[in-house]
């Protein structure tokens, strides 16, 4: 059995969704990681809690409220309206907002890491050589994290693929605009069209399986992933 039409449509989708929402991470969370990583302040306690916060709070919840800061009263609704465009919920642009909370964390962390096991020693020979701080991040600390790099690109991405109850909540079931893989298979099992439901599942599988079979090669010759 093949994928119909509107299910190559939903993997595409997904693979679209999961794409645009590394990128906008990365450079999200490239200055937030780095912040996090050399600060001492106070308040980076409650940060830290707050980027890890989707490790633990159900899906449907952050959804919900994802939803109603989207939707034409919330904060990036009235934003996107005010901007002449519209609600941001039930839209692909929607979808990536949310997606990019649900893996902050996935993202974020190994940034992180990689920032702090870099030390200061590196950055302080750099400076002694004229460098300034643009130049030391791109010429030193870049180059250096680039497994934590890795890393973020390779966790973000493959949680992005399974999202389902923040996807469902923000995005709906629009076929071609919102409709990921999870949901469906979720579609299928409820008309119960096992057999579709089972060739998509099977795919997401064999997607993540081959994603992970991956990071664990590249770990073994450059310890990419601790998992």
């Amino acid at each position: 059995m093949l994928l119909t039409p509107d299910d190559m449509t939903a993997l595409m989708v997904t693979l679209r969704l999961a794409g645009i929402t590394v990128l906008v991470l990365l450079i999200i969370g490239m200055p937030l990681a780095w912040w996090l990583s050399q600060t001492q302040s106070r308040f980076k306690t409650v940060i830290e809690a707050m980027v890890a916060l989707p490790l633990v709070l159900p899906p449907v919840v952050l959804g919900f409220y994802l939803l109603l800061a989207l939707g034409p009263n919330g904060i990036f609704g009235k934003a996107s309206i005010a901007l002449g465009g519209s609600t941001l919920a039930f839209s692909f642009t929607g979808l990536v907002i949310g997606s990019a909370f649900y893996s902050l964390p996935f993202v974020v962390q190994p940034l992180q890491g990689a920032f702090t096991s870099i030390g200061r020693r590196p950055l302080e020979v750099a400076a002694t050589l004229g460098a300034s701080p643009l130049d030391r991040f791109f010429t030193v600390v870049i180059p250096l994290a680039r497994n934590g790099f890795l890393t973020a690109t390779v966790l973000g991405f493959a949680h992005t693929l399974g999202e389902f109850g923040v996807v469902l909540m923000i995005g709906g079931n629009l076929p071609g605009v919102t409709q990921v893989v999870s949901i469906a298979i979720y579609d299928h099992v409820e008309t119960m069209q096992y057999g579709q439901a089972h060739v998509l599942s099977g795919l997401l599988l064999a997607l993540s399986f081959t994603i992970l079979l991956v990071v664990y090669a590249l770990n073994r010759r450059f310890s990419v992933v601790r998992i």
